[in-house]
């Protein structure tokens, strides 16, 4: 989010950034915005169908009708936060992912540590730039990656 508040005057910004649904403390589920202002649930332990992750299950639909245009609108840059595995079960959302990480709109995702499949392919791609955020770097990070743009 500071990343993206740091370049938001500078670029046509596209992407979307998850946060938590908190209820009395108790995280309840997480919830999906983009920059565009648009929001959704992606997961919620209220929610009966669709694929679990942990007490959560994900709404795939909800999700791609949030996500999706949003990172098909041109931008000058597209952040994406997070390349996880609630996101990954979309298969409309890796194909996209897939075409910007093959396109030259610079991309800046933050991307599980651990996890197979579309994880693990972003992860071994030599053209992705890998910086592991830590305690000692994550205040510094966003101003060295928004110098970038």
């Amino acid at each position: 989010m500071r990343l993206a508040e740091l370049v938001r005057d500078r670029d046509n910004l596209a992407g979307f950034y998850t946060e938590e649904i908190r209820d009395g403390g108790v995280r309840r589920g997480f919830g999906a915005a983009t920059f565009s202002g648009k929001s959704t649930v992606l997961a919620h332990v209220a929610f009966k169908a669709g694929p679990r992750v942990g007490r959560y299950r994900v709404d795939v639909p909800a999700f791609e009708e949030l996500v999706i245009p949003e990172l098909a609108r041109p931008a000058d840059l597209v952040l994406i936060d997070e390349i996880g595995k609630m996101e990954c079960f979309s298969s409309r959302f890796v194909e996209v992912v897939r075409g910007l990480l093959d396109s030259p709109t610079p991309l800046v995702a933050t991307v599980a540590v651990k996890g197979g499949g579309f994880i693990a392919e972003v992860r071994a791609r030599s053209d992705v730039d890998i910086q592991e955020v830590t305690a000692s770097n994550r205040e510094e990070l966003p101003q060295r990656l928004a110098q970038n743009w």
